[in-house]
């Protein structure tokens, strides 16, 4: 039995959670706050889900999702993610975060940020394009014609290879962009970021992506 733990539980990291529930996963999810704020939650996922400390929740996880803000990245035990396939959600929003000069620049991408921070892991980006909202809907069988793809990027093929098992367990295809610094074509503002799209118009929407600093 594969375990998917979160790291953060708001509207994207819960929804992950009740799809990996609902397609025979076990689920560690945990936050900031501290598992004692996490009892509705576990009690709506039901017993293959319980509540841990971030540290815990890291160190249980086959697959780890990191879905907190950008800007907390600094507070999560390096050790505990040691060896782990860990799965970046985020986004960089300015005014949540504060200014990061090196993704005003675009020296850097979001995930690699999070790479740097955790560099015992390995880092695939995914679920950062797609609502919470749109996760518990469009996910469809494998070989519909019509199945949304979501983008992920990664420096390690064997964790893409997993996290891409995983999507196609929860109704996804996954379009590969290649080595993790190529995830600025998913970021805000891209053609792919936020629309329903097909592997192909993926594929076809990243390939046409610009930096912003080119726009």
């Amino acid at each position: 039995m594969t375990t998917l733990a979160l790291v953060g539980a708001g509207h994207i990291g819960s929804q992950i959670a009740r799809l990996a529930v609902a397609n025979g996963y076990d689920v560690v999810v945990s936050n900031s706050r501290g598992p004692e704020t996490l009892g509705d939650l576990v009690a709506e996922l039901g017993p293959s889900a319980r509540a841990a400390t971030v540290d815990e929740a890291a160190r249980a996880g086959d697959l780890v999702v990191v879905s907190i803000p950008l800007k907390n990245i600094g507070s999560l035990p390096a050790d505990a993610f040691a060896g782990k396939i860990v799965i970046d959600t985020n986004n960089y929003y300015a005014q949540r975060d504060g200014l990061i000069p090196e993704l005003d620049d675009e020296s850097t991408t979001v995930s690699e940020l999070l790479q740097r921070r955790l560099p015992d892991a390995r880092v695939v980006k995914a679920f950062n394009h797609i609502y919470a909202s749109a996760l518990g809907t469009d996910g469809l069988p494998s070989g519909d014609p019509d199945r949304r793809a979501l983008a992920i990027a990664g420096d390690d093929d064997a964790a893409k290879a997993a996290v891409t098992a995983f999507l196609d367990d929860i109704g996804f295809d996954a379009v590969d962009l290649g080595a993790l610094s190529e995830g600025w074509r998913i970021q805000r503002d891209t053609p792919g970021y936020g629309p329903r799209l097909t592997s192909a118009e993926l594929r076809q929407a990243t390939a046409a992506a610009e930096r912003h600093r080119d726009m």
